[in-house]
């Protein structure tokens, strides 16, 4: 067994396994698995720190001038984004010597990793421009400068740190088992090595900051202020009775060219705002009515402005209004004829019901008084009961519809706010008509006021008879 003390127990157990016994086996076995261990030396070094971003560009202020022909310069330019900081290098482990043929694999310590670079500032906008000009070509007389700022750079990342080295890659260890003399007593050399240290991770780059957008030109040709859009509005019948009220749009399109329009070397967005029209309509009313503008004029009225250029009037419900709307150039007239309040309309009452046979007429009256300006229609429901006449005819339940329809206008009387329907002349069997018949009405009156409509439905029973 001495040339074994010389050669590696591996090398024999691999070519001789039938001239090993299990205890042999089981001693070298050991040893192979400490010989898999590996123990670090030396400390893993510090990453590095992640730089700073960089400072976004300041955006251009935003002008308004009055174009006359006189030269001008103007610097719209946004600023430029400043570079994001490089991350710092990562540093190299801390080594110390490496340990003296230990009986394991030995590792060095990993380099610390680099920091990421910052990202680069954003560049900054150009100003937006809005001239007034009634001449174009008095804008070849200025020079602008609404260029976009150019995003930063972004910062580098720092370098990994190195690992630690080993001075010595290979050794042999003799190592001996069980009590010499005796035959579990064997002795072999193990093979350990060391790894140098991995270097540590470059950090990344930082990102490159966005480019900013170039100003842009808004075009107005006029020499005044522009007002702004006011498409709708809610105003008092009184204000428009005694000012009016005007509502207005602008009307805008997109171009091209804007860089061609002023002068030669000018940066500017190439798309532009031109204002191609203004829009006005003023509405204004005029109270014809023979009923007090005081009792309305605190009512308030919605005004739209159409694109069609017309001027949606939206009244209030709780009146209605018989107007005559006279567009005339950039001006909305509304006459107003006749004025009620809506629930004006509802405030009908009967006055009873009379007569026999062909004569039964119900009695209808407007305690608004206001049927002369109003249209009035009327629908029945007429039925009688077979109870015994002794029964109240409020408290009757069997009702039996003996005619429904509307009345035409020929058997409906009317005066001073006074409505005659003649029941009795309508097409119902006479015998439904005659004396001691209990019958119940119910009219249902429609009523119309200009594009307002309104329905009343009033109920009447009671028994025929000339003493009831």
């Amino acid at each position: 067994m001495g040339w074994l003390t010389k050669t590696s127990l591996t090398v024999a157990f691999l070519f001789l396994p039938e001239i090993v016994s299990p205890m042999v086996k089981d001693s070298f076995c050991g040893l192979r698995a400490i010989a898999n261990q590996a123990s670090n030396f030396g400390n893993r070094g510090n990453n590095g720190v992640t730089g700073a971003d960089g400072s976004n560009g300041r955006n251009s202020e935003s002008i308004t001038i009055f174009a006359d022909g006189s030269p001008l310069n103007l610097n719209l330019a946004g600023q430029n984004g400043t570079t994001g900081q490089s991350g710092t290098n990562g540093t190299r482990a801390l080594c110390e010597s490496q340990p003296n043929n230990p009986s394991q694999n030995l590792q060095g310590a990993r380099g610390g990793d680099g920091g990421d670079g910052g990202n680069g500032g954003d560049g900054g906008n150009g100003g937006n421009l809005t001239i007034y000009a009634t001449n174009r070509e008095d804008l070849r007389q200025i020079s602008v400068n609404a260029s976009s700022g150019q995003g930063g750079d972004g910062g580098d990342g720092g370098r990994g740190g190195d690992g630690c080295q080993c001075s010595q890659s290979f050794w042999t260890v003799e190592s001996c088992t069980g009590t010499p003399g005796t035959p579990s007593y064997s002795c072999g050399t193990q093979e350990f090595r060391c790894t140098n240290g991995n270097t540590g991770q470059n950090g990344r780059s930082g990102r490159a900051g966005r480019t900013g957008n170039q100003g842009s030109l808004t075009l107005i040709n006029s020499s005044t202020p522009l007002p702004p859009d006011r498409l709708s509005a809610s105003v008092t019948m009184a204000e428009l009775k005694d000012r009016g009220f005007s509502l207005s749009k602008n009307i805008w399109e997109n171009r091209t060219g804007a860089g061609n329009l002023f002068a030669s070397g000018s940066i500017i967005a190439d798309q532009y705002l031109e204002l191609v029209e203004r829009v006005e309509n003023s509405v204004v009313m005029i109270w014809n009515a023979p009923q007090p503008f005081e009792d309305f004029g605190d009512r308030t009225v919605t005004l739209n402005l159409q694109d069609d250029r017309t001027v949606n009037i939206n009244f209030p419900d709780d009146i209605w209004l018989q107007t005559n709307i006279v567009p005339k150039n950039q001006v909305t007239e509304v006459f107003v004829f006749n004025a009620i309040r809506a629930s004006e309309s509802t405030r009908l009452a009967s006055e009873g019901i009379s007569g026999l046979g062909l004569g039964v007429q119900m009695e209808i009256v407007d305690q608004a008084q206001i049927s002369d300006i109003m249209n009035t229609s009327f629908k029945i429901r007429y039925s009688t009961s077979s109870s015994s006449r002794n029964i109240n005819p409020r408290q009757r339940s069997d009702y039996t519809l003996r005619y429904e329809g509307e009345i035409p206008a020929q058997f409906v009387n009317y005066q001073n706010n006074r409505f005659i329907v003649n029941i009795g002349e309508l097409d119902i069997d006479p015998r439904h008509l005659q004396a001691d018949s209990s019958i119940q009405i119910e009219l249902e009156i429609t009523r119309t006021f200009g594009e307002n409509q309104s329905t009343q439905t009033i109920t009447e029973r009671r028994v025929l008879g000339p003493f009831r």
